[in-house]
C-alpha cells in the first residue's frame, strides 16, 4: 500500500536525481504515465510509475490527470531584480548608462511602502506564471521594499532568497544609505525575515562601485554574524565596470579581491555574470565554493560579453543560470535556456537539452545550496512543481509530433518554449497560478 498522501497528480513527469549523463541517462528519472504524491503537509511523499503505486494499492482515479501535460519541479532563477520590472526591454544602453538612465530612477519610487508592495505583488505573479517558484532577488536600498517583497512571498508560502540593496555612493542621493545604517537596517531584516517560513535573506551590496570600504566591511561582519545568511552582488560584468574598479580600489589585486579581503566571499556567495575573470580569480572562486550566475539574456541585450561556461566548469566553479530581470529580457527559464546555448554555441561550446532542464532545476538548487529542500522529488523535499503544456501553439504542436526521444522533446520546449507553455504552477503542493488557456 502507498504511503499516506493528501493530492496524488498525474502526468508524464520529468526530474533528476543528479547531473545527468546525456550518454547512459543516469540522474534522469522519467515517468511517461507517472504519478506524484503529496501530503498535507505539501511535502513529497514519492513519485513513480502510474501502474507501479496502482499496483502498491493506489487508486488512480484519486489523481488530477494531465495526459497531455509535463509535470517537472519548479523553476528557480538565481538572479533577478524585483523593482526593474518596469524598465525591462528600455532601449539602448550598456550597463553602466543603462542605471543611471533606467534603473536608478525606478528605483527611487520604492521609497513609497504602498508602491512597493503592489510592485512586489506584480513581481510574484510574473514569477509564478513563468513557472519560477524559487528566486533570489534584489529588492531596493529601502527597507521597506525588502519587507514588502518579504511579507508577499510568505503569504504565498514560497521559498525566496532576498535583501536590501547596500549603496553608499557613486549613485543618486536619493538611493544612499550610509555604512552604519546599511549595517543597523540588514540587521533588522535578518533577525525579522531569514528562515522565517521558506525565506533566507541575501546580503546585497550592489557591487563594488556604488560601497565604501566600510560598507563591505560591515558587510563581511555581518555575513559571519547569523548563520546561514547568503550574499548576493555583481562581479566583472562589462570591460569598462572593471576599469572602474580598478581605480576605486587600487590596493585589489582584481576585482573578485575587493570582496575577498572583505570576507565575502564563500558557499553561499553568488555573484552575477563573472564574464571577464582572470585564471587568478576562478581560482579563488573554487577554492572558497562560490558560485557564479549566468545571465544570457541581459549579457547579450547590455552587450556585456558571453560566459565561458567551459572555462569556469574546469576552474571548479559552481554555476548557476538566471534571468537578471531587467537587464534580462524575459521571466522565462526557458527563454533563458535557449539564449544561453546560443551564447555557448557561439564559443563552440554545447547545452545538452537534459543539461539544460536538470540546470533550471536541481543544479540551480544545488548552487544555492537549497538542494535538501527542493529541486527534484526526493521524498520529503518541498512539492514545488510545474506543469508544462509543450504544444501551446501550432509550430510547436507540429514540431514536437516530430520528436522521438525525450532529449529531442525537451530540446524543442527549451528552444521555442516561452511562458505560455506554463500551464499551472504549485507550491508546496497548492495550485498558485493556472493559465486561462490550460488544459490542467
Amino acid at each position: 500500500m502507498t504511503a499516506a498522501f493528501d493530492k496524488a497528480y498525474r502526468a508524464t513527469i520529468v526530474h533528476f536525481t543528479d547531473a545527468p549523463n546525456p550518454q547512459t541517462g543516469a540522474g534522469l528519472e522519467y515517468f511517461e504515465d507517472g504519478v506524484l504524491l503529496v501530503d498535507a503537509q505539501g511535502h513529497v511523499v514519492t513519485v513513480g510509475h502510474a501502474w507501479n503505486l496502482e499496483r502498491q494499492g493506489l487508486d488512480l482515479n484519486l489523481c488530477q490527470h494531465s495526459p497531455d501535460q509535463l509535470l517537472m519541479p519548479g523553476l528557480i532563477d538565481s538572479h533577478i531584480h524585483y523593482p526593474q520590472t518596469e524598465v525591462i526591454a528600455s532601449y539602448g544602453e550598456q550597463l553602466i548608462d543603462w542605471l543611471n538612465h533606467y534603473t536608478f530612477p525606478a528605483e527611487q519610487a520604492f521609497s513609497d511602502v504602498e508602491y512597493a508592495r503592489h510592485e512586489a505583488e506584480r513581481f510574484v505573479d510574473l514569477l509564478l506564471a513563468h513557472g519560477t517558484t524559487t528566486a533570489m532577488v534584489y529588492t531596493t536600498v529601502y527597507p521597506q521594499s525588502t519587507d514588502a517583497f518579504f511579507d508577499v512571498a510568505r503569504q504565498r508560502d514560497l521559498c525566496m532568497l532576498a535583501g536590501k540593496v547596500m549603496m553608499d555612493r557613486n549613485a543618486p542621493d536619493a538611493l544612499l544609505d550610509t555604512a552604519t545604517d546599511s549595517e543597523r537596517q540588514c540587521r533588522a531584516l535578518i533577525e525579522r525575515w531569514h528562515h522565517t517560513g521558506r525565506l533566507h535573506y541575501a546580503l546585497t551590496p550592489r557591487f563594488a562601485p556604488t560601497s565604501t570600504p566600510e560598507q563591505l566591511r560591515l558587510t563581511g561582519e555581518l555575513y559571519r554574524a547569523y548563520e546561514g545568511l547568503y550574499l548576493q552582488t555583481h562581479l566583472s560584468e562589462n570591460l569598462n565596470e572593471v576599469e572602474w574598479v580598478k581605480t576605486l580600489f587600487p590596493d585589489a589585486r582584481d576585482y573578485l579581491d575587493v570582496y575577498d579581503r572583505y570576507g565575502l566571499l564563500g558557499e553561499r556567495s553568488v555573484f552575477g555574470h563573472g564574464l571577464h575573470l582572470s585564471d587568478v580569480e576562478l581560482q579563488r572562486l573554487a577554492d572558497t565554493g562560490s558560485s557564479v550566475a549566468f545571465c544570457p539574456t541581459s549579457n547579450l541585450f547590455l552587450g556585456s560579453g558571453l560566459l565561458n561556461a567551459r572555462r569556469l566548469k574546469e576552474a571548479g566553479v559552481s554555476i548557476s543560470i538566471a534571468t537578471d530581470v531587467g537587464g534580462g529580457t524575459s521571466f522565462s527559464m526557458l527563454r533563458t535556456l535557449a539564449e544561453g546555448y546560443k551564447v555557448l554555441q557561439l564559443q563552440g561550446q554545447s547545452l545538452h537539452p537534459l543539461q539544460a532542464f536538470y540546470w533550471i532545476t536541481l543544479g540551480n538548487a544545488r548552487a544555492l545550496k537549497l538542494d535538501h529542500r527542493i529541486g527534484n522529488f526526493a521524498p520529503g523535499k518541498d512539492a514545488d512543481f510545474i506543469l508544462i503544456d509543450r504544444s501551446p501553439s501550432p509550430l510547436q504542436a507540429y514540431r514536437q509530433t516530430r520528436t522521438k526521444t525525450l532529449a529531442e522533446s525537451l530540446f524543442a520546449l527549451m528552444m521555442l518554449g516561452d511562458e505560455n507553455n506554463i500551464a499551472s504552477t504549485y507550491v508546496m503542493g497548492q495550485r498558485q497560478f493556472q493559465r486561462q488557456s490550460a488544459r490542467a
